[in-house]
C-alpha cells in the first residue's frame, strides 16, 4: 500500500475519534465553577440545569460551603468563577482583598433568620427569653468567624441581651445546613437558620419565632478575579436576576433583592 493512501485511511479513521475527544474538551472550556452559600443549596441546584438551557455549550458546577469558609478556598487560590454569599460582610471581605470583580456585584435574594426546635419533642421555646431556661441544654448556633447565619444569630441576641448568657449552650456549627441538622436530630434543644432551611426539613424542625435587631439577610454574588471564564461567569450572575430564576429561588422560600 502507498505511503500517502496509508496516511489518508489512518486519518479517516482518527478524525471521529479526534473529534469526540475535542467536544468534551470544547464543553469543559464552557464550564463554571460557583461556590454559594449553603444555604442556597437546594434553590442553586435546579437552577443550575435551567441556566445550561439558556445558554446552550454552558455547564455549571456547584459548590456549597459556609461563605467564610468559600472565601478562604477562594483566597488560597481554589478554581471557582463566581462567588455568591450569604451576608455583604463576607463579600466586603472578598473585594476588599480584590477576589471578586466589584462591577459584577449585585444582590440577587433575600432571606429571615429564625429559631427552630424539633418538631417532635421540642421544648416548646415561645420567646428567645426562654432559650436561657434548665430545659434548653444546647443550642446549635453558626460559627461567627465563618458562618453568616452565626453573625446574624449574635446580632439578633446581643439585642436582646442574651448571647453572653447563652454562650456556655452553645455547639457551634460549621454551616447553616450543619445547624439544621443537629436541630432535626434532635441533638439540641433549639437552633437559628434561615427561613429557607427551616422549610426543607419542616416535618423533623418547627419555627418559633423570627428574632429582630439583626442586619437584613441579603445574599450578594459577584464574578471571581482569577476567573478563567469570566463571560459565562457573568452570564450566571445576570442569570440569577431574571424572572425564571427568580421563580426558582421564590418557590424556596427566599426574597427579592
Amino acid at each position: 500500500m502507498r505511503p500517502a493512501r496509508l496516511h489518508s485511511r489512518l486519518l479517516s479513521r482518527l478524525l471521529p475519534l479526534v473529534l469526540a475527544l475535542a467536544l468534551p474538551l470544547g464543553a469543559a472550556a464552557q464550564q463554571i465553577t460557583v461556590s454559594a452559600a449553603a444555604s442556597l443549596t437546594d434553590a442553586f441546584k435546579e437552577l443550575g440545569p435551567k441556566f445550561e438551557a439558556a445558554k446552550p455549550g454552558a455547564t455549571v458546577r456547584f459548590n456549597f460551603a459556609a461563605s467564610g469558609v468559600l472565601l478562604q478556598q477562594i483566597s488560597q487560590g481554589a478554581p471557582v468563577d463566581v462567588f455568591a454569599s450569604a451576608d455583604q460582610e463576607t463579600m466586603v471581605r472578598a473585594a476588599d482583598q480584590k477576589l471578586v470583580d466589584t462591577d459584577t456585584r449585585k444582590n440577587f435574594a433575600t432571606n429571615s433568620l429564625v429559631l427552630i426546635e424539633p418538631a417532635r419533642d421540642g421544648v416548646g421555646i415561645k420567646r428567645l427569653q426562654d432559650l436561657s431556661g434548665p430545659a434548653v441544654r444546647k443550642i446549635a448556633v453558626g460559627k461567627v468567624a465563618t458562618v453568616p447565619v452565626g453573625r446574624y444569630t449574635k446580632q439578633a441576641l446581643d439585642a436582646a441581651n442574651l448571647w453572653t448568657t447563652l454562650e456556655p449552650k452553645f455547639v457551634q456549627a460549621d454551616s447553616v445546613r450543619q445547624v439544621l441538622d443537629y436541630v432535626g436530630r434532635g441533638e439540641v434543644e433549639a437552633g437559628f437558620v434561615y427561613r429557607t432551611d427551616a422549610a426543607v426539613m419542616g416535618d423533623k424542625v418547627r419555627i418559633v419565632l423570627s428574632p429582630e435587631g439583626h442586619t437584613p439577610v441579603a445574599y450578594p454574588v459577584a464574578v471571581v478575579a482569577d476567573s478563567k471564564q469570566k463571560a459565562v461567569a457573568r452570564d450566571f450572575v445576570n442569570f440569577l436576576s431574571t424572572d425564571a430564576a427568580q421563580q426558582v429561588l421564590t418557590k424556596y422560600g427566599f426574597g427579592k433583592p
